[in-house]
């Protein structure tokens, strides 16, 4: 079973206009920061403990971190469904970085390797059968890095599971090595959703996981497709990334039935596939009238933990709606299609703040009128 090392001790505020030491090659000489929320809705760059190493873990120098919608709700809302803020937690799981130092167990890495981290550690006991049959991300003992109590790895050095972490080739940057992590749920998404050549196709939501289900559809092969948003901007990004893709921009307050009917007749045709990334209510509405007879509506955002859908309409339809949580096996398939350049992750960020920065960098990823589609923070 693979150890984990979450806790830290807040030890010092530090205020945007902190000043970092040199940079260190390979060393622990700079002091640690975090960002951290509470249940006040307060966030803080706090220093905090280097941790120490246990046998099987790597210290890593994190290099960049995104940061998730999930992220900016535990701040502003304090909670995700069951998962509370009930004391103060350090944030982040979208991370890359470099191995600074290993366990006395490690096998297969060294210092100055260049890894994503996957954030998800389950058990792995023979006992669990989640585990043993390979559906890891329903394993009930899951420690999942940022989600309460644990602290997450947005931070300067963090100490991971080696066998949860992933060397990423020279070719790719940190940053993309960060987005590894929403590009994992697009994956594990279509995959979960069936998604085959010439499917035709909706997503539904143009926020940083519309736009890398995007990416990784094109890459699948769906024909035609259809996305759609209230906000302009990121459909603007959506053409960019992908020019053959559809648009329909949403109007604030419209019917979902006017919605889909929108969608319909962009795409020429009911989709097949629906993948819905907001999980806004009237959205998931919208995406079921416009999904056909014998399709489905997969949903990936996540909404209010009650929501009320036409039943009645998806089961004279037959349309299948199925869920997500997480991903397990995606960050090898990830790495290889980066890699590859079948999918380009770089477009995506538009934001980049240090960690010292941090109140500023979860103001541009929670306001629109930054325009942000991917907010990082990168440390040097």
């Amino acid at each position: 079973m693979a150890s984990i090392n979450p806790t830290y001790e807040p030890k010092q505020k530090l205020t945007p206009k902190h000043t970092l030491a040199p940079k260190q090659e390979l060393t622990t000489k700079k002091q640690n920061i975090a960002i951290e929320t509470n249940p006040a809705h307060e966030l803080n760059v706090v220093q905090v403990d280097i941790p120490s190493v246990r046998d099987d873990e790597c210290l890593i120098h994190i290099r960049a971190t995104g940061i998730c919608g999930s992220d900016v709700h535990f701040w502003k809302h304090g909670a995700i469904g069951d998962s509370i803020i009930t004391q103060p937690c350090g944030l982040g799981h979208e991370s890359a970085g470099v191995v600074i130092r290993t366990g006395k167990d490690v096998e297969g890495l060294k210092a100055g390797d260049r890894v994503a981290l996957e954030c998800g550690i389950p058990c792995s006991e023979p006992a669990c059968e989640a585990c043993r049959t390979g559906r890891y991300n329903g394993c009930p003992k899951m420690v999942f890095y940022s989600s309460p109590p644990i602290h997450g790895t947005l931070r300067r050095y963090h100490a991971h599971p080696a066998a949860w972490l992933h060397r990423i080739p020279d070719e790719m940057n940190f940053e993309e090595g960060a987005l590894l992590e929403p590009l994992s749920v697009a994956l594990a998404g279509i995959d979960r959703a069936g998604l085959r050549l010439g499917d035709p196709l909706v997503i539904a939501g143009a926020g940083p996981i519309g736009l890398v289900t995007l990416l990784a559809a094109n890459a699948a092969g769906a024909a035609p497709v259809v996305i759609l948003d209230i906000d302009e901007n990121r459909l603007d990004m959506a053409s960019r990334l992908v020019p053959r893709v559809r648009i329909v921009k949403v109007v604030h307050g419209a019917e979902p039935k006017e919605i889909a009917a929108a969608i319909k007749e962009k795409l020429g045709q009911e989709a097949k596939l629906t993948i819905e990334c907001t999980g806004i209510e009237s959205s998931i509405h919208a995406s079921i009238y416009a999904t056909g007879f014998g399709g489905s509506v997969f949903v990936i955002g996540v909404g209010a933990s009650f929501q009320r859908w036409p039943f009645m309409h998806a089961s004279f339809r037959e349309i299948d709606i199925k869920f997500l949580f997480r991903y397990r096996e995606t960050y090898p398939k990830a790495i290889r299609l980066v890699s590859e350049g079948l999918i380009n992750l770089k477009p995506l960020v538009t934001h980049r703040f240090g960690l010292e920065d941090g109140r500023a960098a979860f103001e541009a990823a929670s306001n629109p009128q930054a325009k942000a589609i991917k907010v990082q923070l990168i440390d040097d």
